[in-house]
């Protein structure tokens, strides 16, 4: 399953937000802490990189994710130049209160009177964009809702201490090379509804708990998911939870969106989808696909080894 989803007033925010480069000091790109790189937009980084524009990278819904793996993360974006990483919480005071002496490390001559420090929040959609914002201001200037693509036009703010923000919509990109990439975001619900099936994201969801976290699976739902299949597991949920259609059959479709609300919720325990190592793993093997009739192509994530970094 090969997932897209680029809505035509994207098209139009990456427009405005490459002419909203020219005047901006820094770019503060809020990525899913689950999914670091895979929620990372291609597009920030060409827009920010063709202005030679430092970016501070804040890795969301750490609370969400499992610590070791974000460390990871944190000590891979940390050696890039121009880039400071940090993780948080939108939804903890402290942990945005921090933020604005971030930015101001990656761009000390600015933060004056004369010379305010100008920056852009950009983003994939419903990675907590505006919650930020929210947060920062201590008021609420943007909407926050639980689908993909709340906010769709730029607004420019006051934060004190000589400080502006642009707000951007949330962005992906024309097409998603990786596949399991798309999945990712499917699953992190950073994809609109239309564009995906809720069974075979959930299916892909269950297969990579099986690699990594199959404890978690089976404290949650009570059964012994290291002797099950991903398709068996959509199953046992549906059992666990009683979930049958009229004829009788069990519901897996009520039983795949659990599993995935149980995962974005963080029911299931703090969940990373993807480490350094495995994002290597994946540039490593992946086979672009090939014409019909020529043969298959492969998209590999997570390899055995990855269960290791997360134990």
């Amino acid at each position: 399953m090969s997932i897209q989803w680029f809505p035509g007033h994207m098209n139009a925010a990456r427009k405005k937000a490459a002419e909203s480069m020219e005047s901006t000091d820094l770019v503060i790109e809020v990525l899913d802490a689950r999914i670091p790189q895979a929620s990372c937009n291609p597009m920030v980084e060409q827009l920010r990189s063709a202005r030679q524009r430092p970016c501070l990278k804040i890795l969301n819904k750490s609370d969400l994710a499992d610590p070791h793996a974000t460390k990871a993360w944190m000590e891979y974006y940390n050696a890039q130049k121009g880039v400071k990483a940090v993780a948080i919480s939108c939804k903890k005071p402290a942990d945005v209160a921090k933020i604005p002496g971030y930015a101001l490390e990656l761009a000390p001559h600015r933060g004056v009177p004369t010379k305010p420090l100008r920056m852009m929040i950009m983003g994939i959609p419903n990675v907590g964009k505006s919650t930020l914002m929210n947060a920062l201001l201590k008021k609420r200037v943007a909407n926050v809702g639980d689908e993909p693509a709340v906010t769709k036009t730029q607004q420019r703010l006051y934060l004190g201490k000589n400080m502006i923000l642009t707000d951007t919509p949330g962005m992906l990109w024309p097409k998603i090379e990786h596949p399991t990439d798309g999945l990712m975001l499917a699953a992190s619900h950073a994809v609109g509804v239309n564009a995906l099936i809720e069974e075979e994201v959930a299916t892909f969801l269950a297969e990579r708990l099986l690699q990594t976290y199959p404890k978690l699976l089976s404290a949650r739902y009570g059964f012994a998911a290291e002797e099950m299949d991903a398709v068996a597991v959509i199953e046992a949920v549906a059992k666990k939870r009683a979930y049958r259609l009229k004829g009788g059959d069990w519901d897996f479709e009520k039983a795949a969106h659990t599993l995935l609300l149980d995962y974005r919720s963080g029911a299931l325990g703090r969940i990373s989808l993807e480490t350094p190592q495995s994002r290597e793993h994946l540039l490593a093997t992946y086979v672009p696909p090939v014409l019909l009739g020529q043969g298959k192509s492969v998209d590999t994530g997570m390899s055995d080894d990855d269960t290791q970094d997360l134990d």
